[in-house]
């Protein structure tokens, strides 16, 4: 075993030194320690302009969560994302019920999208990592909330979602479920959209513990 850490700024501090016992550890297991398979094909609801003001009229802001999942592959860190169709990627996830928690229902939708008999109980769910905002209907998430910004529209959670040595993913058969390498995801906006090419960031304030290599 040993320990990398994924730091995306500066690796010394002024005075020279390491920054790395500031660092919270977390263990990630190889991606050979897990079992894949597939299920019934699962669609999302059409999320036309008018369903989306139809259901904040009705219930308010939209409240989404998404899982960061993490695995090692080839001695680096890698991050689990969901492929639908050719070029549409996704962290698993999705909008909570009404009075639902972040915890709960980021549980539901694992289960959902990534377990075959959808068990709600086998998901570790962390630290919040970051929240991003929709100010209106049709503008683009943003990562902090504009203080003119009285009534945002949805509001979207990364969190931590820590896996355990070994499990099975059964994926829908709609969908691919990837591993891609974080520096791949840094600052590619254009093929994976703002929120996952951001999390490499968000990841830097840990140290991965690579288990079993």
């Amino acid at each position: 075993n040993f320990l990398i850490s994924l730091q995306m700024g500066a690796e010394q501090g002024e005075n020279g030194g390491s920054h790395d016992s500031e660092k919270v550890e977390v263990n990630i297991y190889p991606l050979n320690s897990y079992y894949f398979g597939s299920k019934h094909a699962v669609f999302s609801k059409h999320h036309s302009l008018q369903r989306f003001k139809s259901n904040y009229a009705a219930n308010g802001m939209r409240i989404c969560v998404e899982a960061v999942l993490m695995v090692e592959l080839f001695k680096h860190p890698h991050l689990l994302l969901l492929q639908i169709k050719n070029s549409i990627f996704k962290l698993p996830g999705g909008r909570l019920r009404p009075g639902e928690s972040d915890t709960d229902g980021l549980k539901r939708k694992l289960g959902k999208k990534l377990s075959l008999d959808e068990d709600e109980a086998q998901w570790e769910v962390g630290e919040c990592l970051g929240m991003w905002w929709r100010s209106d209907f049709e503008t683009l998430m943003h990562p902090f909330l504009p203080p003119n910004v009285k009534h945002p529209k949805e509001c979207t959670k990364l969190f931590l979602v820590k896996l355990p040595e070994t499990r099975r993913f059964t994926v829908p058969k709609n969908m691919k479920l990837l591993s891609v390498p974080l520096c791949q995801i840094r600052e590619n906006h254009k093929l994976y959209g703002p929120i996952i090419s951001a999390v490499p960031q968000l990841l830097s304030k840990f140290s991965f513990k690579m288990i079993g290599i």
